[in-house]
């Protein structure tokens, strides 16, 4: 469970960064990448979801930096009114947190990088998309972009922190807080909703009456994995789907949900073109659900999809992680062959097929069978499940969820 009023402090080491709780260290893989970056680029962008650890990670690993927090309201004021002499007043290497609360900092920073060759002379952090676009059009050539999300289940068990069961780490989610501030995960994630999600909503869509709003993000918690049907969608919460389309668009631009488009190359079967959508935190999801305790998950007719929302997620970090494109789809043509998650590496496929049950039974591996049969580039094919790991002569592989790390 979840350790109780922890003491915790950051320290770089190893070019890792390293969260003490209580004595353990939870270690952010992407610490090595980020480091990377920085020696070969003048400006580093971290984006990633609000509370996924950008802060913490920035200053640990950044001691020698200067730091300035752009959600400071004396401190945006400052950056708005003179961006010029605000960046000026800075002497060495920075970290501009949350950027995106002044955008117009992007082209003066140019300058400076411009004027002064260098490396590693701002991180800068972030929690929406359509930043990526800000800065790649401001800053091309002189930026890479990195996304930090939730802590990993490796990086849980790295630190020595594990739970027996999936229904565990569906429910308590994965924000740093509910482990580094011994949070219970229904409250932190009802707090989570309301400051975050919620606000963060507000400004960007205007919304003058939340009630729609609310119906909408719990309709799409029980909607997650699924083939995406806006006009359905749109007709049970009472809106366009013209509405449903723009919502979905914030809440994946704020790192709220997770896109995954379908696989688009045509196996001689015309192929899908809806995405299907997952929350970017399982406890988020739990919450939405109305799910209060562990033992609820395994009980709801919903436990099969959020069990895939947490493998999916997992293999979006790993990548992610490790400096890699995630390059993440699914499959599915006209005449019902499906596999969950499909990962392109370069001209050759992984597929990955995904079910929360613990017991191995054939009919598991019917998708990964069907697909290795119309598909010539996979591979290597994986059903990943509760039970226990398993090899079989046909070159599919059975994998536990805790052993993601194995396929990339």
């Amino acid at each position: 469970m979840p350790l109780s009023s922890p003491k915790f402090h950051a320290k770089m080491q190893l070019n890792f960064i390293f969260t003490y709780i209580e004595g353990l260290m939870i270690v952010r893989q992407i610490g090595v990448e980020l480091r990377r970056l920085l020696a070969e680029y003048p400006v580093v962008t971290l984006l990633g979801p609000r509370q996924a650890g950008k802060t913490t990670l920035a200053r640990g690993l950044l001691d020698d930096y200067e730091y300035s927090n752009l959600e400071s309201p004396e401190t945006r004021q400052l950056a708005e009114d003179d961006p010029k002499a605000f960046l000026t007043r800075f002497k060495g290497k920075v970290i501009l947190d949350e950027i995106q609360r002044v955008p117009e900092l992007l082209s003066y920073i140019q300058v400076i990088v411009d004027e002064k060759p260098g490396n590693g002379q701002f991180l800068l952090t972030g929690s929406h998309q359509e930043l990526r676009q800000a800065i790649t059009q401001s800053l091309a050539g002189r930026t890479s972009i990195l996304n930090l999300y939730p802590f990993s289940i490796e990086e849980l068990a790295k630190a020595k922190i594990t739970f027996d069961k999936p229904e565990e780490y569906i429910f308590n989610g994965f924000l740093p807080r509910i482990y580094d501030q011994g949070q219970r995960p229904t409250p932190a994630y009802s707090n989570y909703y309301q400051t975050y999600v919620e606000r963060d909503v507000r400004q960007l869509i205007h919304l003058k009456d939340v009630s729609h709003f609310e119906k909408f993000i719990k309709l799409l918690a029980g909607r997650t994995g699924q083939l995406m049907d806006y006009s359905s969608l749109a007709n049970d919460v009472g809106v366009s789907a013209n509405t449903v389309k723009h919502w979905l668009s914030i809440l994946e631009a704020s790192f709220i949900v997770y896109k995954l488009p379908p696989y688009f190359e045509n196996f001689g079967k015309r192929v899908v073109k809806s995405p299907k959508y997952y929350f970017m935190d399982t406890g988020l999801l739990a919450f939405l659900l109305g799910i209060e305790r562990p033992e609820q998950v395994t009980r709801d007719p919903l436990v099969g999809q959020m069990f895939e929302n947490l493998v999916v997620m997992e293999c979006l970090k790993y990548r992610t992680n490790q400096g890699k494109i995630p390059n993440l789809y699914f499959f599915r043509d006209s005449t019902g062959n499906e596999v969950d998650l499909i990962c392109q590496q370069g001209r050759e496929l992984v597929a990955i097929e995904i079910k929360s049950s613990t017991t191995y039974r054939a009919e598991l591996l019917k998708g990964l069978k069907r697909i290795n049969a119309i598909a010539p580039r996979v591979s290597a094919s994986h059903l990943i499940y509760a039970g226990e790991r398993f090899e079989f002569s046909s070159g599919i592989n059975a994998l536990n969820y805790r052993e993601i790390s194995t396929i990339f």
